[in-house]
């Protein structure tokens, strides 16, 4: 007993290692693919984000500077930084299988494999953009260093465990049905004003808060405002309600990827 028992543990430790390689190569790939070998190539993984959240920061500068309590730089990078966790990795994952079909016919690749070197080249590079970002700010002067580190990385980690979780849900929907790329691009856009990105909870109406608290999201951005803010924040926020969303919707889509990577096969 104790020797097919170990056999199983032997075959099992073996798949985890050939798999870390096949997404170690595919995130490679996708680099070199996306990025190209010339120019700033592999830089632009980290200041594409950057620009993005620098462009955004200078329309609040010119428009809002005079309606935020908080300091508006660490606020408004904070709030659209996070944007990008879910935006991009759930819509970088909805491509992820028609260009690379031709990937599967190796037998150590599977769609899963795509699904998750996409999740980790996107979860990387908004958090290397965001950590140099706020790094910058702190050096100018214009962000506080964070009240609880543990607070903001926790919730930082909430929100990539959440953009996963949808994006294995979302990325095997679409590659079944065209047409779910096409909501995904709408529905992101109207998402944006409740995604708690640009709002404050505790500065909302008590009825608007307990509406604003159904949406996931919203818990991570508060728990990581409550990082960065210490006490001049009030965050409310529930990581037992993030962790019961990211289960409810990573079991439905681990079984859609099954069933994707099936009919792939048949092809």
């Amino acid at each position: 007993m104790s020797i097919s028992t170990d056999i199983r543990v032997t075959s099992f430790a073996e798949s985890l290692t050939i798999q870390r390689r096949v997404v170690y190569a595919l995130v490679l790939r996708e680099i070199l693919t996306r990025y190209g070998r010339h120019g700033l190539g592999f830089l632009w993984l980290f200041l594409e984000p950057m620009l993005f959240s620098v462009g955004v920061l200078a329309v609040w500068k010119l428009f809002h500077a005079t309606h935020l309590v908080l300091p508006l730089a660490p606020f408004t990078l904070s709030g659209y930084a996070t944007v990008l966790v879910w935006r991009n990795t759930i819509g970088r994952v909805i491509a992820a299988v028609e260009p690379n079909r031709a990937l599967l016919h190796h037998r150590n690749v599977r769609v899963i494999d795509l699904f998750l070197a996409r999740i980790i080249l996107e979860l990387g590079s908004t958090t290397t953009s965001f950590l140099v970002m706020y790094g910058a700010l702190m050096a100018l002067d214009l962000a506080p260093w964070p009240a609880d580190l543990s607070a903001m990385l926790m919730g930082w980690g909430a929100l990539s465990l959440l953009s996963a979780s949808l994006a294995l849900l979302v990325g095997p929907l679409a590659t079944l049905n065209d047409s779910v790329e096409r909501v995904w691009h709408v529905f992101s856009y109207l998402f944006l004003p409740a995604s708690g990105a640009f709002f404050v909870v505790s500065a909302l109406p008590m009825r608007l808060q307990s509406i604003a608290l159904w949406v996931p999201t919203v818990h991570c951005v508060e728990l990581l405002r409550q990082g960065i803010f210490g006490r001049a924040y009030h965050g409310h926020y529930d990581l037992g309600f993030v962790f019961t969303v990211c289960l409810a919707v990573l079991v439905p889509g681990l079984y859609l990827v099954r069933y994707v990577q099936s009919q792939v096969e048949g092809e």
